[in-house]
């Protein structure tokens, strides 16, 4: 794997500025891959799944760093709002969640004291801040439905409502129809 500074760079220049999520995203994902035993993650890249429970800075970073993608079906983003991801090895089924400490925030004043700009201040502390004062990092528990996993979809099936196809097992059985989430629960859209 490349370096902290490589990889920062890299995540930097596909983010479009750096920023402080932007080492929290890398450092993040460096100490993921490392705890569920991946040190190539472009070569083992069908070897892992990552979930990311923020869609922020950080997860350009740690898209990044694994070459996970929502179109490789190899990352997938729950809508949490908390800094937090979480690895999982798909063979081993060895996972691990790290979340960002808030407390490190603050902590970035002891690291940086000679910077007055609060956000300034926390991009170079966190470059150095021990792990364990920047992140919890605790073993879980994942199981990765079938339907979610890399690959070919398992099925396609046509809604009997509007026609359209629904893959991945993300159709709905109600009232003994065959449904989109968007027919049955309600669409993001309002159609013209």
């Amino acid at each position: 794997m490349e370096t902290f500074a490589e990889l920062l760079e890299q995540s930097t220049r596909i983010h479009g500025h750096i920023c402080a999520g932007q080492v929290i995203g890398v450092r993040m994902a460096m100490i993921g891959l490392r705890e569920i035993g991946i040190d190539d993650p472009h070569r083992q890249r069908k070897e892992f799944y990552v979930l990311v429970e923020i869609d922020r800075c950080a997860t350009d970073a740690i898209q990044t760093v694994t070459g996970c993608s929502l179109g490789k079906r190899s990352l997938k983003w729950l809508d949490y709002g908390i800094m937090a991801a979480t690895f999982v090895h798909l063979a081993s089924g060895k996972a691990v969640r790290i979340t960002a400490r808030e407390e490190s925030r603050e902590a970035a004043a002891a690291y940086c004291p000679e910077i007055a700009d609060k956000y300034k201040r926390q991009l170079e502390a966190y470059r150095i801040m021990p792990e364990e004062e920047l992140f919890k990092v605790e073993p879980v528990a994942v199981e990765v439905p079938a339907c979610d996993l890399p690959g070919r979809p398992l099925r396609r099936v046509q809604c009997q409502e509007c026609g359209d196809w629904v893959q991945d097992c993300r159709e709905v059985e109600t009232g003994g129809r065959t449904l989109c989430r968007p027919c049955a629960h309600g669409r993001y859209y309002r159609r013209l």
